[in-house]
């Protein structure tokens, strides 16, 4: 098995960046989710009610500052509000983050047409792996939902195909296109594998960096939209319903814990326990 593509989301639920190299650190890849939207009462803000988030571009600068782009809007210098107040914010394991200031306030509320705040995660240690998600003392995660990476596979993706259009068939639907594993927003894409074999994974060493499986990861609404056009459909769920519901969830993916730092590359070898 090996590595074929690498993603980090500088803001949650904008557009992925990805990349043929990335540096592992205890709570995720650099680079990855230390920043959110949130609104007023600083509940979370994602694509999966605000899908224009999709088109919205976060491009890290020096340190942690980031440089917001989209469609009709002025590039947005943000700096990494090192200094700034803290608000209340609704996050699992987490009750406060950095607020980022108006103007970026401004330009996300204009994206989006709603009131909203751009808040940084200063510290991700100061946010645990709750143990209902697989976390042991000591782990941490930045703005992920739940777990500091996701794992994904190519070929749990075309059986998926496969299913989806069995289903349109079935139902006298047209043929749908293979689905982009952007929809799905990993961290790691892997190839190599049988389908669905990440299910039985306990560990992963990628290249020379170990990790631990968390958990299988649910999965929401937000792979239901295309990240390309934004429009809404009722694939990939509804076939995974079918084929890959328990626990009253669907589930593609696994999510994992960092056991060591190091960086990983595209072509790196895989082995699982």
């Amino acid at each position: 098995m090996h590595v074929t593509a690498l993603a980090v989301y500088p803001v949650k639920s904008t557009r992925g960046l990805w990349s043929e190299s990335a540096t592992v650190q205890p709570w995720g890849l650099a680079g990855d989710r230390r920043w959110a939207v949130v609104d007023e009462r600083g509940g979370k803000v994602t694509a999966r009610t605000h899908e224009r988030l999709l088109h919205v571009t976060a491009t890290p600068a020096a340190g942690d500052d980031l440089v917001l782009t989209a469609d009709g809007m002025p590039p947005l210098a943000v700096a990494a509000p090192v200094s700034g107040a803290r608000a209340a914010v609704d996050f699992s394991g987490l009750d406060q983050a950095t607020l980022a200031g108006p103007a970026a306030d401004g330009w996300l509320s204009e994206v989006l047409d709603a009131k909203v705040r751009l808040v940084w995660l200063d510290d991700p240690r100061r946010r645990p792996v709750a143990d209902r998600h697989g976390g042991l003392p000591g782990d941490s995660v930045n703005l992920a939902d739940t777990g500091p990476l996701l794992l994904t596979t190519v070929p749990s993706l075309r059986r998926l195909d496969e299913w989806v259009d069995a289903t349109a068939a079935e139902r006298d639907e047209p043929s749908v296109a293979p689905l982009a594993m952007a929809r799905f927003r990993p961290n790691v894409v892997v190839d190599g594998a049988a389908p669905f074999a990440e299910d039985d994974w306990t560990s992963v060493c990628i290249g020379d960096v170990p990790f631990r499986v968390s958990e299988a990861c649910d999965r929401c609404v937000l792979p239901t939209i295309d990240p390309v056009t934004l429009r809404r459909s009722k694939e990939p769920t509804r076939t995974l319903a079918r084929h890959r519901r328990w626990a009253g969830q669907v589930w593609f993916g696994v999510r994992l814990v960092p056991l060591d730092g190091g960086v990983l590359r595209v072509g790196d070898q895989v082995t699982v326990g």
